[in-house]
């Protein structure tokens, strides 16, 4: 994705954090990888609201940005597996604050929105 033009540039990178680690599925598929390699259906059946489209659009951000990796086995039938990198295993600490804070505060957002959905 492009970068918002208006965002200013900076020390500040919040935005393009959550960019490259919770866009579309991504931090869940990154926090389903941190138990180690897994296969595509494996990641389909631990995330079932993701489509195979999203799942593939994800899986492919992921590898391009160093986050995983993408390893094809010379077998009959074919078997790829994704795991993450030394940079996306970096990545789990910010993940797991990320879990704590929705736990801690999730009910609150999700009840702020729906008053906000009751008004509008």
């Amino acid at each position: 994705m492009a970068r918002v033009k208006h965002r200013p540039a900076g020390p500040c990178s919040v935005g393009d954090a959550v960019e490259a680690l919770g866009a579309s599925w991504k931090g869940e598929v990154l926090w389903f990888l941190e138990g180690g390699p897994k296969r595509f259906m494996e990641l389909r059946r631990l995330i079932p609201a993701i489509s195979p489209k999203v799942l593939t659009q994800a899986l492919r951000a992921l590898e391009r940005d160093g986050l995983l990796s993408r390893v094809q086995h010379a077998e009959i039938p074919p078997r790829v597996e994704y795991s993450l990198t030394a940079l996306g295993r970096s990545a789990g600490p910010v993940l797991q604050v990320i879990a704590e804070w929705w736990k801690k505060h999730g009910e609150a957002v999700r009840s702020s929105a729906a008053r906000g959905r009751d008004r509008g």
